[in-house]
């Protein structure tokens, strides 16, 4: 075990940073009026009253935005914890399916699926990691039957009062980062160095947004309006939940 230098997490940062704004801008790019259209409840809409495109426009867009992200920078930190035990307990990427860090410390071999908050999936995915910790140390033994093993479901922020699930433990925030880093106070020291160059990214990603928003505005008026500017919320449902459209 190594003493984590807060200098390697800052390098880091700020060579790959670039990244997750990167993806966040390529994800407004690739994205499409009628795909995030068809995804939500046009009645929902109606029984809040809105009443112009732009409102709607907005609201799907950015609920899809929300849940992307989160995916995105879930995925960004993923590597930054590796990145980190890697530079204190030596772990690595796993390469079994379901498992994303393998580390050894204190004669346990520790593996790892990292989350971004506590409340990240239904019982039937959380069953669906249980199986997956119970494949890998089936496979982790087939080489040393004696490997005494830890399941670990990591997130990176959040808090879990019972981290002891029985089949794997359950580590949020704070706990996960000094578990991964043996360093009680990185979940704060990482805060500043995320900041790095986020204005100059922001102003970025904000002139797309907006002009992605002016796009998608346009074309519902154009297809879900009628010509006195009122939302044809007939055509909109149809367009949403209608067979073979």
């Amino acid at each position: 075990m190594r003493k984590l230098n807060l200098k390697d997490v800052l390098e880091y940062v700020e060579k790959n940073i670039e990244t997750f704004h990167s993806k966040r801008i390529q994800s407004l790019d690739s994205l499409r009026l009628t795909q995030v259209l068809k995804r939500k409840n046009p009645y929902l809409f109606k029984a809040k009253n809105v009443l112009t495109a732009e409102q709607i426009v907005k609201g799907i867009v950015d609920a899809h935005i929300s849940s992307n992200e989160e995916t995105i920078f879930g995925e960004w930190l993923e590597g930054l914890a590796i990145f980190i035990n890697k530079k204190v307990f030596g772990g690595y990427k796993s390469g079994i399916k379901g498992i994303d860090l393998e580390f050894d410390k204190n004669g346990i071999r520790y593996i790892v699926t990292i989350k971004s908050g506590p409340n990240w999936g239904n019982s039937s995915q959380i069953a669906k990691m249980v199986e997956d910790f119970r494949t890998a140390k089936r496979t982790l033994r087939t080489n040393n039957s004696n490997l005494n093993i830890v399941a670990v479901n990591g997130c990176c922020y959040g808090r879990d009062n019972r981290p002891d699930k029985g089949d794997y433990f359950k580590y949020c925030g704070q706990k996960f980062w000094e578990f991964i880093s043996n360093n009680k106070n990185l979940y704060t020291d990482i805060v500043e160095p995320l900041g790095y160059k986020a204005k100059e990214k922001n102003d970025e990603y904000n002139k797309v947004y907006s002009q992605m928003i002016n796009k998608f505005t346009k074309e519902f008026v154009l297809n879900f309006c009628k010509a006195n500017g009122e939302i044809d919320w007939e055509k909109l449902v149809r367009f949403n939940s209608a067979e073979n459209v």
